[in-house]
């Protein structure tokens, strides 16, 4: 390491040594780099460490810095850190274990050999450490994160599962995670580590920014330590310590937020979990558990599918179907429609199916089933016979059905429009039952028409499976704006703000791409009655929310805007019931046949007059 650049005041610079031409000279002073670093104290080691981070990143894959002992290096800098407080505090230095832990990770979540070689490498000890919070939450990050890397291998799991302290230590993590953020850095911006708002914004942000960030990091250290956990998860002999209720109950909540939405979290937990037989027993005994799978299962996110399988392979256990028929039927009636999800095929067929078995094997007494779960399941299945006679009916029959669903259907919008609202749901209904099963489009209208009824009548829980029936039966899957925000609105009423806002988002950007003059966005403005669900429920299902009220930044429920910024605007909220309302006191029908939506142009125009924004994003980044 003897070529130095005349300009370097650093003898054996990192930097200069990448420049040297020779490949051989190269190598042997990058290998002689890496093994004298961890005992060197000169000022700005930091520097070529953040190089190293840099590169890490950018060429996870390149086997160079592996064969030439990096992973050795950054272990022994991170022991350096955890045992020299003296020499952490000094110059930079303190920016190194960070950097040496994600260093570590990056280099191992794509290559099982480079796995293979960390291990070999001892980072598995110093890792641990930084798990424990010997550091801060900031190591703890990127230590979960490359353990969860490590973790995901089979030649290298055996190393991490003999270190019996790895689960418990994430699961301890994976609860805990939001309070350490709140309460060690988002709650008192004064004293925030200058290193962590360095770390969290690359010094290009201010107080704004960090907050921001911190959320993100924080939803991702959550979601992290549920990967590692799931590595655990699928062998058998360590879900008796995953699967202890006071874990298990949490895991729904646990959905990374609008922060980290790309992770499964919590749900893709309880998938692999719910996947085995020891893991079913406690999740179908876990109180409250199969309701919230209910309401992931009906959700439109990206990880719908997994609590649907929870819930079917539940139902198909003789062990635990008992005991969680009656709360899963009706939310699987709802999802029967779904033909292909991601990529599941007839996905409906085989929720059909499982619940046609459940009703074949009933037993008596306590695991019968009972009434109202069976008549659920036998009105389902003649739907299905219904469909299948349909078939064989001539055109013209299907015709007469359908026209005749057609003028009941206009005899409930009377209703509707008079007040009857009732009387309106049972139109219908009456609807339903004549218009023929292959007409999609038509029922789609039909049961978000009785979804708003059922709004207007204080009926949440029938408004939700109305609104799910319809948006399983439109095309594209999950996207029928109107049926969107009824289903939005209901979620509203039952406090389910993730589920409420989730749908809401969805809602706005279907406005954005819609042709439809009642619903599409004017000049890119957001709706007033969505954009004030949306800001609702964004301090609702705040990330922080729980750590907040814990730690006195939030005192009640009225406090809501304390913790996320106040509101704009200083307005109340409006309940569900009581936004988009008409002049005569109710809800507008919006049926897909009529302009009903709108009284008059200049309501309209109050509607959208906010300003105006480009994209779904923009938009929601301006909530």
């Amino acid at each position: 390491m003897d070529k130095v650049s005349p300009d370097c005041p650093y003898p054996g610079c990192f930097f200069c040594v990448m420049k040297e031409g020779n490949p051989g000279k190269r190598r042997a002073s990058i290998l002689k780099f890496f093994r004298e670093l961890p005992s060197q104290d000169d000022d700005g080691q930091v520097l070529p460490i953040s190089g190293l981070w840099n590169t890490a990143m950018a060429h996870p894959n390149d086997p160079e810095f592996i064969e030439l002992g990096i992973f050795e290096c950054m272990s022994s800098l991170i022991c350096k850190g955890l045992k020299n407080r003296r020499w952490l505090s000094h110059d930079q230095n303190i920016y190194i274990p960070y950097y040496a832990a994600h260093i570590i990770g990056s280099y191992t979540m794509n290559m099982e050999e480079f796995a293979e070689s960390a291990v070999h490498a001892g980072v598995i000890a110093p890792l641990v450490e930084l798990l424990r919070g010997r550091l801060t939450w900031v190591e703890q990050r990127v230590a979960v994160r490359a353990l969860g890397h490590l973790a995901t291998y089979p030649s290298t799991f055996p190393a991490l599962s003999s270190q019996g302290e790895i689960l418990e230590l994430s699961i301890q993590l994976a609860m805990s995670s939001l309070e350490i953020v709140y309460s060690h850095f988002y709650q008192y911006v004064d004293r925030r580590l200058s290193y962590h708002c360095d770390l969290l914004t690359r010094g290009m942000g201010g107080v704004e920014m960090e907050s921001r960030k911190a959320e993100e990091w924080a939803s991702q250290l959550q979601c992290w330590s549920l990967q590692l956990i799931n590595c655990f998860s699928f062998k058998p002999e360590f879900l008796p310590a995953i699967c202890k209720p006071e874990f298990l109950t949490k895991l729904p909540g646990m959905w990374g937020g609008l922060v980290n939405e790309n992770s499964p979290a919590g749900i893709g937990l309880l998938r692999t979990i719910c996947h085995h037989k020891l893991g079913r027993g406690p999740v179908a005994s876990c109180p409250g558990l199969i309701e919230a799978l209910c309401n992931i299962a009906r959700s439109s996110d990206d990880w719908q599918y997994m609590a649907i399988d929870c819930l079917l392979w539940l139902l198909q256990d003789p062990s635990t179907c008992h005991k969680v028929i009656d709360k899963a039927v009706p939310a699987l009636v709802d999802l029967a429609e779904i033909t292909t999800l991601g990529d599941h095929k007839k996905l409906g067929d085989s929720i059909v199916n499982v619940l046609q078995e459940c009703i074949q094997s009933q037993g008596t007494g306590r695991n019968s089933i009972n009434n109202r779960t069976k008549e659920q399941i036998e009105e389902l299945l003649s739907s299905r016979q219904r469909l299948k006679w349909e078939k064989n009916m001539p055109k013209e029959d299907l015709h007469i059905k359908q026209a005749a669903a057609l003028v009941v259907k206009l005899e409930g919008n009377s209703l509707f429009s008079s007040g009857n609202i009732s009387g309106a749901a049972s139109k219908y209904s009456e609807a339903l039952a004549l218009c023929p099963m292959r007409s999609k489009k038509e029922r789609v209208v039909l049961h978000s028409n009785r979804a708003q009824c059922h709004l207007l009548l204080q009926q949440p829980l029938a408004a939700i499976s109305d609104a799910t029936h319809a948006l399983c039966l439109h095309n594209p899957l999950n996207r029928h704006a109107k049926s969107l925000w009824r289903r939005a609105q209901a979620y509203d009423m039952l406090g389910l703000a993730k589920e409420s806002l989730l749908d809401a988002i969805l809602f706005i950007n279907e406005c954005s791409q819609s042709n439809d003059p009642d619903l599409s966005l004017r000049q890119n403005k957001v709706p007033d009655y969505a954009e004030r669900l949306v800001k609702k429920q964004m301090r609702a299902a705040w990330l922080f929310r729980e750590a907040a009220i814990k730690h006195g930044g939030v005192h009640c429920d009225g406090d809501a805007g304390d913790i996320y910024g106040q509101d704009t605007d200083g307005s109340e909220w409006e309940t569900a019931s009581e936004s988009d309302i008409g002049n005569d006191g109710r809800d507008e029908m919006g049926d897909e046949d009529d302009d009903s939506e709108w009284k008059n142009e200049d309501e309209r125009k109050d509607k959208y007059d906010k300003p105006p924004m480009k994209g779904i994003i923009q938009c929601l980044n301006a909530l």
